[in-house]
């Protein structure tokens, strides 16, 4: 990070920041061409990673990130920081990642990285890649990733399998991915309880963990010869996780007790997402619509047998559970007084309908209804916003973003027999983007956020793991918060690229853990909260220092906050994430088809409170990862093992939890627990389809137990 930093704040390590990159070095490296304030990238830069997909060439561009999709309801102004052909990408499940994924990399023209500023789409900021494609014929590709973990047992491994083309209607692609995981541990834990003064170990012989996530997606892109632009996609996935803990242990003076935690949670996802923009007096009108619906079953059950017993006790929390989502949004953009104006309107319909119940094993070990009141309800939101934008440049490398509007939001629980509220919020932002020179960029942006609630915050649950329980809270509000971000970039030429970006945020009616009675706790509302956040990001090319092909990635983030603890009222951390970091290092070896490298990660947390008890999870070293790859296998053309990765065996979690200074005599614990070791594997193939023969040729067989194949293939 000091190398980074030194980078970033000394402009005499580099050529001067007025020089323009030669042509040999944009031929030999990752070095974009500016043009008009955008930086433009080529396929061909990024030949030495072997990509098959837009995915795997935007994962190389220096210093850039595709930034998670927006979880707030309704589809707002755009979040997402990619672009296709010009397009924002107005899917959820349908996102940007899997968008990229569905795109093989010979059909991207270019690609270009400019300020959000720049753009005439209300919502972007800082760094926006475009993606401008042209189809040309059929274009397929598939994936397998197998997972080789010890005392798992068999299972469907991770692949997907995309195909994309040019038909009369227009660009089409569709993807199949299979992704999921299977995971275990094994080990002990020691366990001290101060108040009883008795310390014992729990020994955990095998906990089990697996999801499956199969899901398909597709979208249609069609332009008229008069410029009018059809986008359709959707998508349908389906969740199913499991979980299997037993722990066995013996409480000095007492018999050998066995617990064991069960739990399953399984969702169906659809997504339909339609927009039709054409030309309409002197701008353009784009009008959105947009559905999904998400529903299933979720269980948590934990029950306990003691030595000499043959009748279990315990517990069974169970829910039932139905949201949905539709939306349907207007955007209007026309020029005026030398910019780009915008005018939004969108109006929103959310739900969620959920059945819970708690259950309690009897003296016969029969589970039998306990009552919960507030575990059943029906949530409704009815909302709307309206957003005037306005963006043009101020002069040479200074460009300015204004936007305003309201937000109308009316709430209401058990379909009109509860409680109804409703909420006027404004919201806004302004933005500036100033590149004072070719290898400099500052970002400066003030925004007024409107929050969301999580629907189940409103809903009483158990977890029956950790005997907690949530009351029902129907006075719950909205979150607003003032958000300060400065973000500034320096380009190393044929170096990479380092980013450093300040976040502060002042928060009104924070969501947390709050008393709303004298014996329960539920999410409620803060008055005052504040955040303070610093992200580093350094992507080094490390040719200049004798690393030849070699390219470090880096990832550092760091979070303080502050709110007044609602039970004391002293000054503490929120719950949540403190500080994180990775490091990734890849070699692609000159001269040779193989590449190898190698990935480091640590998390620390903060303290998780609620009101009884706090609690702390810590990590006592990084997590790591090692792979090698060829790139051409067996002779086939960009055939290869894409990534082969070990995680070091002897991976273990030390931490304590809860370490109770908020209730008397809590319990204080150690785990000591073995982690599966895995063995991932992945690769990659280039096939040809020829032209009028759909089916493409036949794919070789392989064992199971053998790598199987990521293909592409074109016409």
């Amino acid at each position: 990070m000091g190398l980074a930093c030194a980078l970033l704040l000394c402009p005499a390590f580099l050529p001067a920041a007025e020089e323009a990159p030669t042509q040999q070095e944009l031929s030999a490296g990752i070095v974009p061409l500016i043009e008009n304030g955008k930086r433009i990238y080529t396929v061909a830069q990024f030949a030495r990673f072997s990509p098959q997909t837009a995915a795997d060439v935007v994962a190389q561009i220096p210093g850039f990130s595709v930034s998670n999709v927006s979880n707030d309801r309704g589809l707002g102004e755009a979040s997402q920081n990619v672009l296709i052909n010009g397009q924002r990408i107005t899917g959820k499940g349908n996102d940007a990642n899997t968008v990229l994924r569905r795109i093989p990399a010979n059909t991207i023209r270019r690609l270009e990285i400019m300020d959000g500023a720049m753009l005439d789409i209300s919502g972007l900021s800082g760094h926006v890649l475009n993606v401008l494609t042209e189809q040309a014929g059929m274009q397929g590709n598939f994936t397998w990733r197998p997972r080789i973990r010890e005392r798992v047992p068999d299972h469907w491994y991770p692949g997907e399998v995309n195909v994309s083309g040019k038909s009369g209607i227009g660009d089409f692609s569709l993807g199949l991915r299979w992704d999921g995981f299977r995971g275990g541990g094994w080990g002990r834990e020691l366990e001290t309880r101060p108040g009883a003064g008795v310390s014992f170990t729990r020994y955990y012989p095998g906990s089990r963990f697996g999801n499956d996530i199969p899901k398909l997606s597709g979208t249609l892109n069609h332009k008229t010869a008069g410029g009018s632009i059809w986008n359709l996609n959707g998508s349908v996935e389906r969740m199913h996780f499991r979980r299997r803990v037993t722990t066995l242990y013996q409480v000095p003076g007492e018999p050998l007790t066995t617990e064991s935690n069960r739990g399953e949670d399984r969702k169906w996802r659809t997504e339909l997402g339609a927009d039709y923009e054409f030309g309409l007096g002197t701008g353009r009108l784009k009008v959105i619509g947009f559905y999904t619906d998400r529903e299933g079953p979720f269980y948590n059950e934990q029950t306990r047998l003691v030595d000499g017993s043959t009748i279990p006790s315990g517990s069974r929390f169970s829910r039932e559970s139905a949201e949905g989502e539709r939306v349907l949004r207007s955007e209007y953009r026309w020029k005026a007084l030398g910019g780009d104006w915008t005018m939004s309107g969108e109006a929103a319909y959310n739900f969620i309908d959920a059945t819970g119940s708690l259950e309690v094993l009897d003296a016969g070990g029969v589970l039998q209804p306990v009552p919960l009141p507030g575990a059943s309800s029906r949530v409704e939101e009815k909302r709307g916003e309206s957003i005037l934008s306005f963006s043009r440049p101020l002069k040479d490398g200074l460009s300015l973003q204004l936007s305003g509007g309201v937000e109308f939001s009316q709430l209401g629980q058990d379909a009109g027999a509860g409680e109804s509220r409703s909420f006027w919020r404004p919201k806004g932002s302004v933005a500036l983007a100033w590149n004072p020179a070719s290898q400099w960029e500052m970002n400066l942006k003030l925004q007024r956020k409107v929050g969301q609630l999580n629907f189940f915050d409103f809903l009483a649950s158990v977890d029956v793991v950790n005997n907690n329980a949530n009351g029902s809270n129907p006075r719950l509000v909205p979150p607003q918060s003032w958000v300060l971000q400065l973000e500034t970039v320096r380009t190393l030429g044929g170096n990479g690229k380092i980013r450093l970006n300040l976040e502060a945020e002042d928060v009104s009616d924070l969501v947390t853990q709050i008393p709303i009675s004298a014996t329960a706790e539920a999410p409620g509302n803060l008055a005052k909260a504040r955040r303070f956040q610093v992200t580093l990001e350094t992507s080094l090319l490390l040719d200049a220092i004798g690393i030849p092909g070699g390219k470090l990635d880096n990832f550092l983030t760091w979070r303080d906050t502050r709110m007044r603890d609602p039970l004391f009222g002293t000054h503490r951390q929120w719950n949540g994430n403190r500080s994180y970091w990775n490091l990734d290092f890849r070699q692609d070896v000159p001269g040779t088809q193989w590449a190898w490298g190698l990935f480091s990660e640590l998390q620390s947390q903060n303290k998780f409170y609620r009101l009884d008890y706090e609690e702390r999870f810590a990590t006592t070293r990084p997590f790591g990862m090692a792979f090698i790859e060829h790139k051409d296998v067996w002779g086939t053309e960009d055939a290869g093992f894409h990534r082969q990765s070990l995680q070091h065996e002897g991976s273990r979690a030390v931490g304590e939890l809860p370490g109770a200074t908020r209730r008397p005599g809590g319990i204080h614990a150690r785990p000591d627990r073995d982690l599966a070791p895995v063995l991932p594997v992945h690769a990659e193939r280039h096939l040809l389809i020829p032209a009028g023969q759909p089916g493409g040729s036949a794919v070789r067989r392989w064992k199971r137990q053998a790598p199987s194949w990521r293909t592409s293939s074109s016409s």
